[in-house]
């Protein structure tokens, strides 16, 4: 995998990963969450998120956590 499949984007000063697999753009959702709330916890927010409304969003079963 080279540098621009794995390149970080930059949104209002703050780095959100993404990463090129099968010929889309998979992003961070951490760090979406982190942008869009300005919450320290980023990652405990989205857990909390997630127990919340899992059946609502129709979320994936399989959770990849970027590095």
């Amino acid at each position: 995998m080279n540098e621009k499949e794995k390149k970080l984007i930059v949104f209002e000063n703050k780095k959100i990963r993404r990463i090129w697999f099968s010929g889309e753009w998979y992003y961070s959702i951490i760090d979406i969450v982190a942008v869009l709330t300005d919450s320290p916890t980023s990652r405990q927010y989205w857990g909390k998120v997630k127990e919340r409304e899992f059946k609502q969003l129709q979320l994936s079963p399989i959770w990849i956590q970027l590095k």
